[in-house]
């Protein structure tokens, strides 16, 4: 069981019978120490012909899912939501089921390495860390980490200090997509502090959803999916109503009651509109929408006027109306006023703080505070530095500023000025492979330690994560890594390991009263936070905005535009892939949900539009916007704005391992640096150009190919 420690000696460690318990399911005090073995060498608590259980936390998004994993003999075999996180009750996404395969992915890195791909020992590895951080001024060094995992930006934030060199930056496509700081900023001028919002789907009669696709990507998708379910069948006699507005047909608008293609960037104008309408239905006056031009607005969105007061009566006569704004109407240069008149809705509702409304989300139990991604602009920063020679050194964890930063930002060609690059990449992605070094962290299901939440769950909640199975490679946890190198050039940091920090954030929690489980000291406390898969407060412990957003006029500038193309780029996250599952053939297996495409990258055209322009299904056309331009299939889509095409993010990767390298092209490369007034990317607001190339590629479709309209040769 253990190379060090006797069964006997095991046992007492654990120090009462509930952790002893907790222990033999690996999940105690001391399971740090426990050599989980491969399948020809069992530990002795596992038996033949039966499984052991481990509960932990989903790195596949940032959301913080919790996960039970189903092991046998030394291996993970399946996945299943843990029913006792708050956000996900037992609930998992396809990504998440898809866990396993990046455990088991025949891709992966299985030794640190450097640039010539020679194999190093960790004691070289650690040495090169430790120099790297010994060598170079504080303002010389540069963290840029994932949205996940939690424990380690805050070591990270830690070691930055110790150092006296800058705060990490967090950065994930998700974030960049969902524009979370606009989000943060906007609750922050309308709520006075800059929070992560929570949306009481569950309890809402009435949701107006401007962009939201909580159905797939947005947030906390899991857990929006839950409170979508309840606020349509959990109350009897009673059946709530989604109205969407996107401009394509997305898996969350399949599913609204009504769906409205409405124009990109005409979102903010909208939601005035039907503000005022809607004040007026009331026989209110409301200084906020005075000056609002209700015609000019429909036009703008390209709906009727009698369709916009038909809505505003559906939202001013319901009891629990709710406005949700989504990532691309805010990742628009008038992002942020869209953003405040969208959730200006939620106060004329009067729903701020009452079931069926937004919240503020829980303070998280460890390092409470606002921990939103980096802004684009924040990133534009970190390669002007990058590109002028100022960072001298680079750490990556988590992230793939490669692949994930549109290249018109520069990131990659910045990534060569700088004079030590270090990845943690446990896969070779587009980043790993430009490294100097690369030294594998474990995969998600091999490792320690904790997520807060964003958003999706009502209670305070920190989800933990530990092991399942031993480490199937030559990896180290990145904590353990950087801990041992600041303690080789005489800067330590007061902890033993990567499972000491962790339980020093935690043990706040032993005595803190009202959580799901306690206990009197923190070996119990920690055997019981590993069975348990994290902790939480067994109450709601969400904040109730105030705002007098209402009493001041609110105004929003029509939408700019990059570029002179005829069509709008509507770039959308995949439901299946998200920013990082191409290296995963079970993902890549799954139908795409609103087109059955697989394994490839494909561009919307509505058949009108195709018509026009001489196009059919799978023609190979040419995306051209003033910043790039792609090769991409057409797939005709009737469910789209004549003047708007869609594209999905998530394929189109130069590396990452054979799964995904060669497969479609990134539609990020399309992307420009216009940011909007929070600093986020305004990615939406993009024009581009369709080219015919002559070339046919066909996609691979689970639909017949008969497909929508009938199949013709051409």
């Amino acid at each position: 069981m253990s190379e060090n420690i006797s069964r006997r000696d095991f046992i007492k460690l654990a120090g009462v019978t509930a952790a002893t318990a907790a222990v033999l399911t690996g999940c105690g005090p001391a399971s740090r120490y426990v050599v989980r073995e491969p399948y020809t060498k069992m530990p002795e608590y596992t038996y033949n012909g039966q499984s052991t259980y481990y509960a932990t936390t989903c790195r596949e998004c940032a959301a913080g899912c919790g996960l039970v994993v189903r092991t046998m003999q030394g291996r993970a075999l399946k996945v299943e939501g843990n029913k006792y996180n708050p956000t996900n009750l037992g609930k998992t996404c396809a990504r998440g089921q898809a866990a396993l395969q990046g455990l088991y992915n025949p891709d992966r890195i299985q030794n640190p390495v450097n640039q010539k791909g020679e194999e190093m020992d960790w004691d070289t590895a650690i040495g090169v860390v430790a120099e790297t951080l010994g060598k170079y001024q504080p303002d010389e060094i540069a963290f840029l980490t994932g949205l996940a995992p939690d424990h380690l930006f805050d070591l990270f934030g830690e070691v930055a200090k110790t150092f006296g060199a800058p705060a990490p930056l967090r950065y994930g496509a998700l974030g960049m997509f969902e524009a979370r700081a606009t989000l943060g900023e906007a609750a922050r001028a309308l709520f006075g502090q800059p929070n992560n919002l929570f949306f009481d789907l569950a309890g809402a009669e009435v949701t107006f959803s401007f962009g939201a696709n909580f159905l797939e990507t947005w947030v906390s998708p899991v857990a929006y999916t839950r409170g979508f379910a309840k606020m349509r069948q959990g109350t009897p006699g009673k059946r709530g109503y989604l109205v969407h507005f996107e401009p394509r047909l997305s898996q969350t608008a399949i599913k609204a009651d009504e769906w409205f293609a409405i124009k990109p960037g005409s979102e903010g104008l909208l939601a005035l509109a039907l503000g005022k309408l809607t004040a007026e239905h009331q026989g209110k006056v409301i200084a906020a929408y005075e000056g609002v031009d209700v015609e000019a607005a429909a036009e703008a969105a390209g709906l009727e006027i009698s369709t916009l007061e038909r809505l505003a009566r559906i939202f001013g006569n319901s009891r629990h109306a709710l406005a949700i704004p989504g990532g691309a109407p805010l990742a628009q240069s008038n992002g942020l006023d869209s953003a405040k008149a969208i959730l200006s809705l939620n106060a004329l509702a009067g729903n701020l703080g009452q079931p069926g409304g937004v919240f503020l989300t829980p303070a998280a139990p460890v390092n409470d505070g606002y921990h939103r991604p980096a802004t684009v602009r924040e990133l534009a920063l970190l390669v002007e530095k990058m590109a002028s020679g100022q960072i001298k050194a680079l750490f990556v964890h988590g992230v793939n500023p490669v692949f994930e930063i549109p290249a018109a930002l520069g990131f990659s060609a910045a990534l060569d000025k700088v004079e030590t690059v270090i990845s943690f990449a446990s896969f070779p992605d587009e980043t790993a492979v430009r490294a100097d070094y690369i030294f594998p962290d474990h995969t998600g299901l091999e490792s320690w330690g904790y997520q807060r939440l964003a958003s999706g769950a009502k209670e305070s909640t920190l989800s933990g994560a530990q092991p399942v199975v031993a480490p199937f490679y030559n990896t180290r946890a990145t904590a353990d890594v950087i801990l041992a190198a600041a303690e080789r050039i005489g800067k330590p940091l007061p902890y033993k390991d990567e499972v000491a920090f962790i339980q020093s954030k935690i043990e706040s929690l032993v005595t803190t009263e009202g959580g799901f489980h306690a206990a009197p000291e923190i070996n119990t406390f920690w055997a019981q936070f590993q069975q348990f898969g994290g902790w939480w407060t067994n109450d709601e412990k969400l904040g109730s905005p105030t705002s007098a957003v209402l009493d001041r006029p609110l105004a929003v500038r029509p939408a700019e535009y990059q570029g002179n193309g005829e069509y709008h780029l509507f770039t959308y996250v995949s439901p299946i892939l998200g920013e990082a599952g191409a290296n995963k053939p079970w993902l890549q297996e799954v139908p795409d949900p609103t087109t059955t495409v697989m394994w490839n990258t494909w561009v919307e055209i509505n058949p009108k539009t195709a018509e026009t322009l001489g196009l059919h299904d799978d023609d190979v056309v040419r995306i051209v916007s003033p910043f790039g331009a792609v090769e991409v299939s057409v797939y005709l889509y009737p469910a789209i704005r004549p003047d708007v095409i869609a594209m999905p993010f998530g394929q189109g990767h130069a590396a990452y391992g054979r799964y995904a390298e060669g497969r479609g092209v990134n539609p990020a490369d399309l992307f420009g640096g216009a940011v909007n007034d929070a600093g986020d990317l305004a990615y939406a607001g993009l024009k581009v150009k369709i080219e015919k190339t002559g070339q046919k590629k066909q996609l691979s479709r689970l639909e017949s190919r008969i497909g929508v309209y009938g199949y013709e040769e051409h």
